[in-house]
């Protein structure tokens, strides 16, 4: 599995920024398949409902490759409703610095959850090679390894889900459509070779949607960690996203 490795760089934090309280952790039952509901009391199915989201602190970054190695998913913890945006990106060899921005003028909860966001791989990067990624979030710097991969990716992406591993549990799922509607999971079940993600759909969230058509980054946190020589899929279901697709790692 090609992970990245976090080397958090030291810096002046605001200690408000680590003082956000974090959910409760929500699981399934463990037979016949773990299974995460929308009924959960205290869980968002899918999201956090695993136990590495809850062993993080709002200067934790991670990322993971998207489509094929198009795009970097890069993922933070902070207000589940307040996610940052990419600002800047930009690669020197291969090297690849970010800068995230959180929005303008919103009122936030205070929680503490992973929030991933989607940036495109500058050109001249090579991504059969290992990359450096350095990120910088307000006062929060800090670096990762991405491995590089088998191949590269061939001519331009076909705007189709895709997903990758950020860590043992985690999982960065990149979809398109309405940037202010992204997919909300419903429910989340463990299978023999991967995960069923089912999502709420537009006539069932009661959302208002824009009309654009974006990239959306998800966090899959899934409820029990995966083997890292076997294939994972993740099946989805609802939300005009019905597809399988393979994780990459």
């Amino acid at each position: 599995m090609s992970l990245s490795r976090l080397r958090p760089i030291p810096s002046v934090f605001a200690l408000a920024a680590v003082a956000l309280l974090a959910a409760g952790c929500g699981t399934g039952p463990a037979s016949p398949a773990p299974t995460s509901t929308a009924g959960s009391p205290s869980s968002t199915p899918g999201s956090d409902a695993g136990s590495s989201t809850f062993d993080r602190t709002a200067s934790d970054i991670e990322a993971a490759w998207l489509d094929d190695g198009r795009v970097i998913g890069i993922v933070t913890w902070g207000s589940s409703s307040c996610r940052p945006h990419v600002a800047d990106v930009k690669a020197d060899g291969q090297t690849v610095a970010v800068t995230l921005a959180d929005p303008d003028e919103m009122a936030c909860t205070d929680d503490l959850g992973p929030r991933a966001v989607a940036a495109m791989l500058p050109e001249g990067v090579d991504v059969t090679k290992d990359i450096d990624l350095r990120v910088t979030y307000g006062d929060v710097e800090a670096d990762a390894d991405l491995d590089g991969l088998d191949a590269a990716p061939q001519g331009p992406g076909e705007q189709q889900p895709s997903a990758g591993w950020f860590d043992d549990d985690g999982i960065v799922l990149l979809t398109y459509g309405s940037s202010s509607c992204p997919p909300v999971v419903q429910e989340l079940a463990m299978t023999d070779s991967g995960a069923k993600v089912t999502f709420n759909g537009f006539e069932t969230a009661d959302r208002v949607c824009t009309m654009d058509f974006a990239p959306r980054a998800t966090v899959i946190t899934l409820l029990e960690d995966h083997d890292d020589d076997a294939p994972f899929t993740l099946t989805l279901v609802g939300d005009n996203l019905d597809a399988e697709v393979p994780v990459l790692g």
